[in-house]
């Protein structure tokens, strides 16, 4: 330890990060940790998860006032959209949570050591030109946009931007094409949408939210489609060009055809992302990376480098700021001689539209392949939320809840649900898969009455064909 300044050094400060480097703090470890952001919280906090969901918050309300929803409840308004104040609120969150996490550095004694980190050995980092060693180095550097081939991004312009460009827009477009059917390019799509623009979705396979289950994928298009926004499946963006304000957007079918334009003032590019690993100098620690890019690790995120480790999003595994926290963690218990725990069969994720999509587990389609194709080797039963009593009052009918067991065993396998609050309701999902639950257990559990976790309750209770509202 004596040979080294740090016990730990973490490159990186986002969930996964700045995470790591407090519990290993907590953890009795001298913790330095490198971040070229201006502020702490990496993409998440500062141009990701965070300001679209002050955005998208925002935006429900303004929705609920305009489309009549309020009125059908008695509360007549006439709302009118104030875009520096919407703006104003969405940074006031972001700066609030950036400085809480400069606090819990202070508290629990992390160095933050301010710029681009780049590797000289495997314990020796340039930290914006000072040279940091660690006995143990934790990469957890993120993800940022995949790009578009023949699409230029340009978010000063506020045509052709990315996530965080479309979190900046001075003003609602006329008309959002938005690239890509996945989680960002639906959430803020349909921020959007509620403040009125058109949104038209152009997504290459022939349906929205690729990974999620398939009754759940179908039932979320036609609920987006029943709120106004347009879909091109199984098309292809082979183009963007910008004149002006206003872009030309060239499309062909999937699987090529006649091509066909459109035009928008403003195009959303959200077709994924990619590990950050650029530019950290992998190649003098003779770090290789895997063919999508990724720092293949083992069981205690170690990689082929030894004192060198990897997590988050430039590890293999769903990209989510929640598995990098859980992930940040663990790596610090294991450098200090604990066990560091991550269920990675058990990760939940949460699409943050109205109403909310989530899931954590096995689809139905992965359960059936697990099981040898054999369809009766599981169970399943959707509860709809039109039955839902809270649903019903709170004029949320949209949705519904699915669980997936074993038919044999009757183990929980997966759950997935669309509704107001599903992002909530599936951590009771999660939480009894972490128990090896049936979906007995969950359908013998008391659910407070009236709420929509009820739903959850019904849907397990229709795996054994025992519903009750249904």
């Amino acid at each position: 330890m004596a040979d080294y300044e740090y016990d730990v050094l973490v490159i990186g400060a986002g969930p996964g990060g700045y995470v790591a480097a407090i519990r290993a703090a907590q953890l009795g470890l001298k913790v330095a940790c490198a971040e070229s952001r201006e502020t702490l919280g990496g993409t998440c906090l500062n141009v990701g998860c965070i300001p679209s969901k002050a955005m998208l918050h925002a935006s429900e309300y303004f929705d609920a006032a305009s489309n009549g929803t309020m009125e059908h409840m008695g509360i007549e308004v006439s709302p009118k959209l104030n875009m520096e104040k919407l703006h104003g609120q969405r940074i006031e969150a972001v700066d609030g949570l950036t400085k809480g996490i400069e606090f819990l550095f202070k508290k629990n004694k992390v160095d933050w050591k301010k710029g681009h980190a780049k590797f000289v050995d495997a314990h020796t980092v340039e930290v914006g030109g000072e040279k940091v060693t660690a006995k143990e180095v934790v990469i957890a550097t993120g993800s940022s946009v995949t790009p578009l081939p023949n699409v230029e991004v340009d978010n000063a312009n506020h045509v052709v931007v990315d996530s965080t460009g479309a979190l900046e827009l001075p003003k609602v477009p006329d008309h959002m094409v938005v690239i890509g059917g996945g989680v960002i390019g639906l959430e803020l799509g349909s921020v959007w949408r509620r403040l009125g623009a058109k949104v038209t979705c152009v997504e290459f396979l022939d349906e929205i939210l690729p990974g999620m289950d398939g009754d759940i994928r179908k039932e979320s298009r036609k609920i987006f489609k029943k709120q106004g926004i347009e879909f091109k499946l199984s098309t292809k963006v082979t183009g963007v060009s910008v004149k002006g304000n206003t872009a030309t957007i060239t499309l062909e079918p999937a699987k090529g055809g006649d091509e066909e334009t459109m035009t928008a003032d403003c195009v959303l590019v959200s077709i994924g992302r990619k590990p950050n690993t650029d530019g950290l100098g992998l190649d003098a620690i003779g770090l290789a990376t895997n063919d999508r890019g990724q720092i293949e690790v083992d069981g205690e995120f170690r990689t082929s480098v030894d004192g060198v480790r990897a997590i988050g999003d430039v590890v293999p595994g769903p990209m989510l700021a929640h598995k990098a926290e859980d992930e940040g963690i663990a790596v610090a218990e294991w450098i200090a001689g604990d066990t560091g725990i991550v269920n990675h069969d058990v990760i939940p994720s949460v699409v943050y539209t109205w109403p909310e999509i989530a899931g954590v587990g096995l689809t139905e389609e992965q359960a059936i392949e697990k099981m040898g194709g054999d369809k009766k080797a599981i169970k399943t039963s959707k509860f709809p939320m039109m039955a839902n009593s809270r649903a019903k009052t709170n004029h949320e009918p949209d949705g519904l809840v699915k669980v997936i067991a074993e038919a044999e065993s009757d183990r929980v396998l997966g759950v997935w649900a669309i509704a107001s609050v599903a992002g909530t309701m599936i951590a009771e999902a999660a939480l009894a898969m972490e128990f090896g639950a049936t979906s007995e257990d969950i359908a013998y559990t008391c659910h407070a009455h009236p709420t929509h976790a009820e739903a959850m309750k019904e849907a397990a209770m229709g795996v054994q064909g025992k519903p009750i509202h249904i």
